[in-house]
């Protein structure tokens, strides 16, 4: 795929800095369906080649993220040789192609941005802020992340009314309207908030 199609995903600027990156590497660009299982991945070939997938429904700035991280793999393997996949060479690599590249964000994400590329996590979810931010436009009316509930809400999780009770540490304590059991919810854990009359 040449850099010019992969621009129609990108946000604006950024050709520069992949053209840098890409330097003169073998590399196939995938652009995926949507995965549930993940954003994106790299993979070196038998021929010394490699390929990199994203998922094409993404938003702008998060493709531009995930390729950057996927690329950071590229970069750092092939600096360092045989590393850890999420070692500290590409923990490195990546943090500096995300300071590289901050002007590409908008300013709110730039601060978000900063803060991750002080200890970048392997796996998106495990960020937070960035889930927080690049979740905010899919919310349905009603959906909401648990850690914003308040003790006491109901809500509704994968065909089951919950209560929330209390937060125990990082997670929250729910018990089921339907059969009385109580489960641990994750902070992030995207739930449908109902209303008295909704229950």
């Amino acid at each position: 795929m040449s850099i010019q199609i992969l621009e129609q995903f990108l946000p604006d600027h950024t050709l520069p800095f992949l053209r840098k990156w890409f330097a003169d590497f073998p590399i196939h660009i995938k652009i995926t369906k949507n995965r549930n299982s993940k954003l994106g991945d790299y993979r070196k070939l038998p021929d010394k080649s490699h390929q990199i997938t994203v998922n094409s429904t993404l938003d702008k700035q998060l493709f531009f993220f995930v390729l950057t991280h996927e690329l950071a793999h590229l970069i750092a393997f092939e600096k360092f040789g045989k590393i850890s996949a999420h070692g500290q060479e590409w923990k490195n690599t990546f943090s500096e192609m995300l300071l590289e590249s901050i002007e590409i964000y908008t300013e709110d994400l730039r601060l978000i941005i900063r803060k991750f590329s002080k200890n970048p996590k392997a796996n998106f979810m495990a960020s937070p802020d960035l889930v927080r931010y690049f979740h905010i436009e899919d919310f349905e009316k009603n959906e909401i992340f648990v850690e914003d509930l308040t003790i006491g809400s109901f809500f509704y999780y994968k065909g089951e009314d919950y209560k929330l009770i209390e937060k125990k540490k990082k997670l929250y304590l729910c018990i089921n309207q339907n059969n009385s059991k109580k489960y641990l919810f994750r902070p992030l854990a995207k739930v449908e908030k109902l209303t008295i009359n909704e229950r």
